[in-house]
């Protein structure tokens, strides 16, 4: 596998040789001083990360290092831009905050902090540039939209592949918001009924008494107020596939009748005497646990075996690893071009509160909080607070049991969730987390939590995001 490319901009030949000593083992290292055709070489080598000097605001090379800034924003470079200074001056490191840098670091430059933050860099940047890793080798197309690359989210697809090729009735399980309804009308699109029908019906949604006619159709006379026949479901599905969503729901009574349709395809219309047959594939879905159902009575045992000749079970969002990353990316360029909102991406600190955050209500709730976040967001990238997502900004847990290093950890997630808590104000914070005010200020600046948060403030973002004194 070829190394992530770095581009090293550094006028100082032994930071820059101490840069390229501690870090080409991992990386491809291009480096060169500043010059007025830097932004040029840097797209020609079309580097995932640039490491770039900052010094005075008041010197001009300086300003040139900003116009690189700049200009690779403007021109719509597809890398991250980690930029690094000695300067005390907090508007510098706003500046670059302000014109699209990842991340301000300060010198002495720690090294292997800032591995850490090359290699998260360079990771975001592969997504984003691969068309933010949405189409290509991820699914997108193929699975009538699902996204993935982890290993769990590939047996899917694999399963998918498999049960295309027959009319096998198919149980698909898994926790609400997994992709059940996405994962059937994968099956459809790829199955010998492609050209044929898909019709949805939700069974937990219908009142039980409308529930037989929806799904059966009725005759006329067949109750009050039928003035006419009507078909249902089934028969609007000849020739393609009946998606069962919630299949847990159903009453008795219409499990029974979905049993004997099962066993010889054919049903009787709501008042009818007629047998109707019908060629029609039957998907169903559930976030119920059918055999405890079986256990309680409440589900047939007959109709789950019928239903599960092939039985596909989708993982937790929480266990698909780098896919959250991937999703969220496809979720936000959807929500920004429905919205006609102008955005880079996710901040560091973002996608690190994401592949932290359970997500209960797995993709559903991915895509609603981007969908909020895009909204609210008022910089370039989404921020955790625009998610409001509690973070932490202390590198990932590498499997350290040291001491300080998971006090840190503790302490900034606890930190950031009172800030939540409080929409990014200093007091309510601290009085959240019963210490003082000037405590609170003093692990902020301990743990370089104070750049990011005052960062917002300068930007003049929201107030709900910003850490105020009031």
């Amino acid at each position: 596998m070829a190394k992530p490319k770095v581009f090293i901009l550094e006028d100082d030949p032994s930071i820059a040789a101490a840069v390229r000593s501690s870090l080409e083992d991992e990386f491809e290292l291009v480096a060169s001083e500043w010059n007025p055709a830097a932004v040029l070489q840097i797209h020609e080598q079309m580097p995932l990360v640039t490491l770039l000097a900052l010094e005075s605001s008041s010197n001009s090379v300086a300003e040139g290092y900003v116009r690189v800034l700049q200009e690779l924003r403007q021109t719509g470079h597809g890398g991250k831009v980690i930029a690094y200074t000695e300067s005390t001056e907090r508007s510098l490191a706003v500046r670059a905050i302000q014109h699209g840098a990842y991340d301000v670091l300060s010198k002495p430059l720690d090294m292997s902090l800032l591995r850490q933050i090359i290699r998260r860099a360079a990771r975001v940047a592969d997504l984003e540039r691969d068309g933010l890793g949405v189409t290509e080798g991820a699914g997108h197309d193929e699975f009538s939209g699902m996204l993935g690359t982890s290993p769990s989210i590939h047996r899917i697809f694999d399963a998918i592949r498999k049960v295309s090729t027959n009319d096998a009735p198919i149980l698909i399980t898994g926790d609400s918001g997994t992709g059940k309804e996405l994962t059937a009308r994968a099956i459809h699109g790829r199955g010998l009924r492609r050209q044929g029908p898909f019709i949805p019906i939700n069974c937990g949604a219908i009142p039980e008494s409308l529930l037989e006619s929806e799904l059966f159709g009725y005759e006329r006379g067949a109750f009050t107020g039928a003035v006419g026949q009507k078909k249902g479901k089934v028969e609007f599905a000849q020739g393609g596939t009946l998606f069962l969503d919630e299949v847990g729901e159903l009453p008795n009574a219409l499990q029974v009748k979905l049993l004997r349709f099962l066993q010889d395809h054919t049903f009787e219309r709501v008042g009818g005497h007629q047998a109707i047959e019908m060629n029609v594939r039957i998907i169903a879905a559930t976030n119920v646990n059918l055999k405890e159902a079986i256990e309680k009575g409440t589900f047939r045992e007959d109709l789950y075996y019928r239903l599960g000749v092939v039985h596909i079970n989708l993982p937790p969002l929480r266990e698909r690893g780098e896919d959250i990353a991937l999703m969220a990316m496809a979720f936000l360029r959807q929500a920004a071009a429905h919205y006609n909102k102008s955005l880079e991406g996710f901040t560091r600190e973002a996608l690190e509160a994401m592949r932290a955050y359970p997500w209960t209500g797995n993709v559903s709730e991915l895509s609603n909080r981007i969908g909020r976040a895009v909204v609210r967001a008022e910089g370039a990238h989404v921020t955790p607070m625009d998610l409001d997502i509690a973070h932490s900004t202390v590198p990932g847990d590498d499997g350290s049991i040291s001491f300080k290093v998971n006090q840190q950890r503790i302490e900034t997630d606890l930190i950031m969730k009172a800030f939540t808590l409080s929409q990014g104000n200093l007091s309510r914070a601290a009085q959240e987390l019963g210490i003082s005010r000037s405590t609170l200020y003093r692990r902020l600046r301990q743990y370089g939590m104070d750049r990011t948060l005052d960062a917002r403030r300068v930007l003049g973002l929201s107030p709900r995001a910003s850490m105020t004194e009031h």
